[in-house]
């Protein structure tokens, strides 16, 4: 470590570790840096390090250490004030503040004290001149604290009616305690718009909007501002996920998670900072922060989870019942030692309340990765109350036959109740066929010997109609389990039989119906099984003439069903949705014959035919299936009228899985469309639902990888970052492919450089470049290989930035592309501004832009190409100008060196004259040129040259009208004035 033995030394020592993060490192090494200036003798030097060191404790959470420093600082004030310059003097004012605020939060403090001390500030301020709204925002906190509502209210008001001044908080914090407060009296409206500004980053500051954005979650979740909640827990935890001293606002995003059914997120960031739960420098945010920990294991309890492994303090495993207990107990010992304090039970109730919050909101999908502590399945319809503690099993036969009878969700469900209910009770031979019946539809392939031990029963109860039904819905489970032959010869028997039975009046139209279409059921199976065989064998006669014949022979029994059924399907809901699925059967062999059309018409045919049954759910499959076909023919607004469909009909009664593919078809449509907004509400809950169904890794990270896309077309930076961060590691090359990949770690870096995030944007860029290095196609990879020079630029890493571009300027001259490695020349060019070499280097590597855009120029193979190199030439010119007069200001040998200035004047004057070879299209970039050298001019003391060039741009605007134009002309004016005055 350098040792401090000057004042300039100690202070670059205390700029190093005002950049270090957070925390009780960075605060240990200020306590070294005030050891060393009180050894420099000098006072000046160690009121800079106590300032220095009171700053960091109140940045961290140990806020209970700056007492002492600031004692230290006042009393040094006290007896030598000719020690301070005038920024300390300002400074140890600024700090009553936060001393006042930091008493506050301290219960051993007395409140008399506090009191004292809120009037020794007072009396300071106004002996130093300042305005009384620091001093009325101080009281104000101390009202507000013990609960004197009446005392706050004043003070609130007088805050507001002072000036602003020196001591006043900036205008992002001021707005945010302001807002705070109206919060607090349940003004949510007027909170929040009081935080607006800050929430749109027009104010800002080193905490805000961090704590606006945490402030505003309660609120917005209590005016039903969901969608704006959501993004700001999303925007604001990023902010303050890395900054020890937030407790407090971390609380309020741990609240949130509570308060939205988001509690196994609550659970992760609880295990993001374990040691929040001991740090005590700073008492009322431990106080925030059990309190929020109380109410999400009440919650987690409340689930049924009491007994799930959370995380918790240090040095042993912790259940949510057990920690709920745990931090209740800590924290409301806390509030009592405050209102013990405050001689009020404010603390202690405003506490209790908050841990007693109920939700707001059962499950607000917040998009990132995060699946639920439990499922939660939709409800099945109540079942009949038992009677004398008994089930009522005639009610509860009574209600399953009414939903299989009209095809209800949930019938199985019933079923299998009556089959409970039923253990060791006598039934007769219907009830049992029908219970084995409906047993058997829920296991799928596995449920043949049911439908066969169902169909004996349904003999014996003396309805062979049914009987023959349940042989058929046996021979169709085993096709569905791959035995098409089979179940192809199976069905006969029972097929020959019913019609024969149906023909004497010895069964119903149902019955025989139900055969019929378990028979043309196992033909279409037998119909895909040609088709796959078909395409294994290639499209030799024949082969299309047998795969025809199977076709046709499922089409024939499809078309029986409809025959049936025609004309009667308004008796009985069973008979409308035979002719509903036949319709659909019928688009599925239209399909394998590849008339696609009539596959979208047929399917269109059906889905209305269940939605006109009264059967919405059932017409799902067929709209989602529609909407691939039209999507398909490129029908888009066919494909986007049955995805909306599906969704609609499928209500709640669509299956996590399916909901979450429809939801990522319609995004993705609708991205397609550049319709951002929607697409990105749609990829949310494609997310949602895909977490849902236990698909987080495979379709819930595709998901979110689309909504973090659609999100940063929308510029919405934070949250994008979020999701394309969430997804990431779920993505694999196998499962999603690496353009997924690439795409995504692209993306991100986007956000990241928006976000000034820039060393970790060219990790991200890196990361993409190196899998896009082994891509056939190499454009990417120069893309990325830019763009992470321009992060690495950024990011102050001059060396690292001049490799990517060289390694992007070697990528492009490759891929032909003289553009793209002119611009890379030029930004190392000005990268080499700052290296040993200096200006030399940069020369070089402009004089090589200048060749290509020459060569690029002489060798284009069109006009329009001519022209866009032409224009690349005056860019070059023009940088290498900037870039000359930057080298002339930042010489380090006194004054700017005029040769570098009229060197900058040459460049600039070449580009106006290329530019202005280019017409008009080229008007702007002209006359920026010409502006930017008539600044130089000035610099250089020729005037009149300055004043002709500011002529030159306003005659080239005449007849021009824009933003650009005014503005432009506005410049000019000013330079203008500027070279008039002859003492420049």
């Amino acid at each position: 470590m350098t040792e401090i033995t000057d004042v300039d030394a100690l202070r670059r020592a205390m700029a190093e570790n005002a950049e270090q993060p957070e925390g009780p490192a960075r605060n240990a090494r200020a306590e070294e840096l005030l050891a060393a200036a009180e050894k420099l003798n000098v006072p000046l030097a160690v009121i800079e390090a106590l300032g220095h060191q009171l700053k960091v404790y109140n940045y961290s959470s140990e806020k209970g250490k700056m007492f002492v420093p600031f004692a230290r600082l006042l009393r040094m004030w006290d007896e030598r004030p000719e020690d301070f310059d005038e920024y300390e003097a300002h400074s140890l004012h600024w700090v009553f503040k936060w001393v006042s605020s930091g008493m506050l939060d301290q219960p051993h403090i007395p409140l008399a004290s506090i009191e004292k001390w809120l009037g020794e500030m007072e009396r300071r301020y106004r002996l130093a001149g300042y305005s009384e709204a620091a001093v009325r925002s101080a009281e104000h906190s101390v009202a507000a604290h013990v609960g004197d509502v009446a005392r706050a209210e004043r003070a609130y008001a007088a805050w507001l009616a002072a000036d602003r001044d020196a001591m006043s908080d900036c205008h992002a914090c001021e707005l945010h305690g302001q807002g705070w407060w109206q919060a607090e009296l349940g003004r949510d409206e007027e909170a929040l718009e009081l935080w607006r500004p800050v929430l749109e980053g027009r104010y800002t500051c080193a905490h805000e909007p961090h704590t606006a954005l945490a402030s505003s979650l309660v609120p917005l979740l209590r005016l039903g501002r969901l969608d704006e909640a959501r993004a700001n827990h999303l925007r604001g935890f990023r902010l303050v996920r890395a900054m020890e001293s937030m407790r407090g606002a971390y609380a309020e995003h741990v609240e949130f998670c509570a308060l939205t059914g988001n509690e196994a997120r609550g659970l992760e960031l609880l295990a993001e900072r374990p040691a929040y739960f001991t740090d005590d420098g700073q008492p009322q945010s431990r106080l925030d922060f059990l309190s929020v920990v109380t109410l999400l294991m009440d919650r987690l309890t409340a689930l049924g989870l009491g007994d799930r492994l959370v995380p918790g303090p240090a040095g042993r495993e912790w259940t949510a019942r057990e920690l709920a207990a745990h931090a209740r107990a800590d924290a409301l010992a806390l509030a009592a030692r405050f209102d013990d304090r405050n001689g009020t039970a404010h603390v202690g109730d405003r506490a209790r309340a908050r841990m007693a919050r109920k939700p707001l909101v059962e499950r607000l999908p917040l998009g990132v990765r995060s699946v639920g502590p439990a499922p939660v399945p939709a409800p099945p319809p109540p079942a009949p109350a038992p009677v004398d503690g008994q089930p009522d099993l005639p009610a509860l036969l009574a209600e399953a036959r009414r939903l299989s009878d009209h095809l209800r969700p949930h019938a199985v469900e019933a079923w299998a109740a009556v089959a409970r209910a039923a253990e060791g009770v006598e039934l007769d031979p219907r009830d049992r066929a029908e219970i084995a019946d409906h047993e058997a539809m829920g296991l799928g392939p596995a449920g043949a010997e049911l439908f066969e031990q169902a169909a004996v029963l349904y003999a014996e109860a003396g309805d062979p109609g049914e009987a023959l039904a349940a042989r058929a819905r046996a021979a169709y489970v085993r096709a569905l389990g791959g035995a098409v032959a089979e179940a192809v010869a199976a069905v006969e028997e029972p097929y020959e039989e019913v019609l024969a039975l149906y023909a004497a009046g010895g069964t119903g139209t149902r019955q025989t119906a139900a055969v019929l279409m378990g028979r043309a059921r196992i033909l279409l199976r037998r119909a895909h099984a040609a088709e796959t065989a078909g395409a294994a064998e290639g499209p030799g006669a024949e082969a299309v003439h047998g795969a025809e014949a199977v076709y046709g022979a499922a089409e024939a029994a499809v078309r029986e069903v409809l025959a049936l059924v025609e004309g009667r399907t308004g008796e009985d809901v069973r008979l409308a949705a035979r002719a509903a699925e036949a319709q659909a059967m019928l688009a599925e062999l239209a399909g394998l014959r590849g008339d696609l059309p009539a596959a979208v018409r047929l399917f269109a045919r059906g889905a209305a035919a269940f939605v006109a049954a009264g059967l919405p759910w059932f017409a799902v499959e067929y709209e989602a299936r529609l909407a691939s076909l039209a999507h398909h023919l490129g029908d888009m607004a066919e494909a986007e009228r049955a995805l909306r469909a599906a969704l609609e009909h499928g209500g709640a009664h669509l299956e996590a899985p399916g909901r979450a593919q429809l939801h990522l078809q319609l995004a993705e449509l609708l991205g397609n469309r550049d319709e951002a907004v929607e697409a990105a509400r749609h990829a949310l809950e494609a997310a949602h639902w895909a977490d849902e169904a236990g698909q987080s890794a495979t379709l819930g990270a595709w998901a979110r990888q689309q909504l973090g896309g659609f999100l940063l077309r929308q510029g919405r930076w934070a949250e994008a970052a979020e999701m394309l961060e969430s997804a990431l590691p779920d993505l694999t090359a196998e499962t999603h492919g690496d353009g997924a990949i690439v795409q995504t770690q692209w993306w991100l870096g986007d956000c990241l450089s928006e976000l000034g995030e820039h060393r970790a944007a060219a990790e991200r860029r890196l990361q993409a470049a190196e899998i896009a290095r082994t891509w056939p196609e190499q454009q990417d990879h120069a893309t990325l290989a830019h763009l992470a020079g321009e992060s690495l630029g950024q990011a102050g890493l001059t060396a690292e930035a001049d490799r990517a571009y060289a390694r992007a300027g070697e990528l492009w001259r490759a891929l032909g592309n003289p553009q793209g490695l002119v611009r890379s020349l030029r930004a190392r060019a000005w990268l080499a501004l700052h290296t040993q070499d200096g200006i030399a280097a940069a020369r070089a590597l402009m004089a090589e832009a200048f060749q290509e855009c020459a060569t690029a120029r002489d060798e284009a193979p069109d006009e329009e190409s001519r022209q866009r190199f032409v224009t690349e030439l005056g860019h070059t010119h023009r940088q290498f100008g900037d870039l000359l007069a930057r080298a002339a200001t930042e010489s380090d040998t006194g004054a700017p060196p005029p040769a570098l200035f009229d060197e900058a004047l040459s460049q600039l004057r070449r580009s106006s004259r290329v530019f202005a070879s280019l017409g008009d299209g080229a008007l702007h970039s002209r006359t920026d040129a010409e502006l930017t050298a008539g600044w130089l001019e000035i610099e250089l003391g020729r005037l009149t040259e300055a004043r002709a060039r500011a002529r030159a741009v306003l005659t080239a605007y005449d007849g021009y009208d824009g933003e650009t134009v005014r503005s432009r002309r506005a410049e000019a004016e000013h330079l203008l004035r500027v070279a008039a005055d002859d003492r420049v």
